[in-house]
C-alpha cells in the first residue's frame, strides 16, 4: 500500500507483525539499525500538510498499518496487511530484545512514567535490560540541536533498540535524525504504547478494539481533544478511498 504525496511516496511494507519482528531479529543479528512507524489516519491528516513529516516518514525502513481504516484502504488497494497497533508492539518487542540481549532505552512521557514502564517490562520480560529513560523537557524540538545532544546521550548508553514515546510528528522526526546519527540503533515509534505499560492511560477494551471501535471510545473519553482530530480523519477517508481505488486499477 502506497501514499502518494507531490515530494514523496510512503510505502506500508511490513504486512503484519510477526513479518515485522522477523525482520528486526535479523537487524539485530546483523546490527543494523532501524526505524518502526505505525501509519494511522491521524498520521495521513498531518502528512497533507508537513513536508518535514513527510520526509521524516519517507526515513522510516519499516511501517506497519495502525488503524483499521488503514488496513482497510489497502485491501482497497489490493493489498492484505495485517492490523499492528504501536501500543500492541511494546511487550513483543521487548521480549525480543530480551530474547536477543539488546538493552533498551525509553524516550518521551515523563520521568515517572518512564520508571514505572521500565519496571514493569523488565518484570513481564525476564533478561530485559533497560539502560536509558529519557524524558526530553517542555518544548523539546526534534529537528533543533537539543535533539542532536540528546541522540549523542543516547548513543553513549550502550542501547540497541530505542522506544520513541513522544507523539507524531516529533517521534518520526526524531526517529529519522537518529537514523543519521545512529545508524546500529533501533527505533519504534510508539506512541502513548509506554503510557499504556505504565498504568498512566487506561487502553480501550479488549472488546471495543475487537469491534474497531476504539477510536469512538478514546473520542468519548476527551472529546474536546480528539473530537476535531477524528472528524479531520474522517474528512480525508473519501480521497483517501479514491486514491486506493485508482492504485488497485494501476496494479
Amino acid at each position: 500500500m502506497k501514499f502518494r504525496y507531490e515530494d514523496t511516496t510512503i510505502t506500508v511494507n511490513m504486512p503484519d507483525r510477526e513479518t515485522l519482528l522477523a525482520e528486526i531479529r535479523q537487524r539485530l543479528r546483523e546490527g543494523r539499525g532501524f526505524a518502526v512507524a505505525t501509519i494511522n489516519l491521524d498520521h495521513l491528516v498531518k502528512l497533507r500538510g508537513d513536508a518535514g513529516f513527510r520526509r521524516a516518514y519517507a526515513a522510516q525502513d519499516l511501517i506497519v498499518a495502525d488503524g483499521n481504516p488503514i488496513v482497510w484502504l489497502a485491501r482497497t488497494a489490493g493489498h492484505r496487511v495485517a492490523l499492528v497497533p504501536g501500543s500492541d508492539l511494546v511487550l513483543p518487542m521487548a521480549a525480543l530484545a530480551a530474547d536477543e540481549d539488546a538493552p533498551v532505552a525509553l524516550l518521551g512521557s515523563t520521568a515517572e512514567v518512564l520508571d514505572a514502564a521500565a519496571a514493569r517490562l523488565e518484570a513481564l520480560c525476564p533478561g530485559l535490560r533497560v539502560v536509558a529513560r529519557i524524558a526530553p523537557p517542555m518544548g523539546f524540538d526534534p529537528r533543533g540541536p537539543q535533539a542532536d545532544a540528546l541522540l549523542a546521550k543516547l548513543g553513549a548508553t550502550g542501547a540497541r533498540v530505542t522506544f520513541l514515546a513522544l507523539g507524531a510528528p516529533k517521534q518520526e522526526i526524531l526517529a529519522a535524525r537518529g537514523r543519521e546519527l545512529l545508524p546500529a540503533m533501533g527505533f519504534l515509534s510508539v506512541g502513548a504504547g509506554i503510557d499504556f505499560i505504565a498504568g498512566a492511560q487506561t487502553r480501550a477494551p479488549a472488546l471495543v478494539r475487537g469491534l474497531a471501535l476504539e477510536w469512538l471510545w478514546r473520542a468519548a473519553s476527551a472529546p474536546r481533544r480528539l473530537g476535531p482530530r477524528y472528524a479531520k480523519c474522517a474528512a480525508i477517508l473519501p480521497g483517501e478511498y479514491l486514491a486506493a481505488r485508482r492504485q488497485r486499477r494501476e496494479g
